[in-house]
């Protein structure tokens, strides 16, 4: 084997590994769709995000292990990479991530829950008797103007 013939099997190897690791990118948006309720212009601009990124790391590894230069057995290795990604790796940590971030999700609830559980007791027992005392005593305050305001509407037509 030549020096040229080693140096595009490490090159292929590189891109494999290029091709596993936009698996995975893809993998993080995937999750964090299935973990998140996203609305649809959330989801075109991740699509973007993805496709800019996954653009800038072949690139990267392009200009970095094979000076720029594009070959054919650059993108079958990125092709290679993303499939065995997909077959081997995608399905268990999809799942296993969904899972981790839906139970991390449900801690967080509950230590939120938990923490404005005070706040909820100060509200019903501090905070809404007075804002209900105020709200009786600017009642009462507009009803007395209204009177006052009435007697002397009164004056001021006998008067006249």
């Amino acid at each position: 084997m030549n020096a040229e013939t080693i140096n595009q099997a490490y090159l292929f190897l590189i891109f494999i590994l290029n091709g596993i690791l936009i698996g995975g990118l893809f993998d993080v948006f995937r999750i964090l769709r299935r973990s998140f309720n996203t609305p649809n212009f959330v989801t075109y601009i991740e699509d973007v995000m993805f496709w800019i990124i996954s653009a800038l790391i072949v690139m990267y590894t392009l200009f970095v292990f094979n000076n720029g230069q594009f070959r054919a057995y650059i993108f079958i290795g990125i092709f290679l990479g993303i499939t065995i990604y997909m077959l081997f790796f995608s399905k268990f940590i999809v799942n296993i991530s969904v899972k981790i971030i839906l139970f991390m999700k449900k801690i967080a609830l509950v230590i939120f829950k938990v923490l404005s559980y005070p706040i909820s007791i100060l509200y019903k027992f501090i905070i809404k008797p007075v804002i209900h005392f105020f709200t009786i005593i600017v009642k009462n305050i507009a009803k007395f103007t209204k009177k006052i305001y009435n007697l002397k509407e009164k004056r001021c037509n006998i008067t006249e």
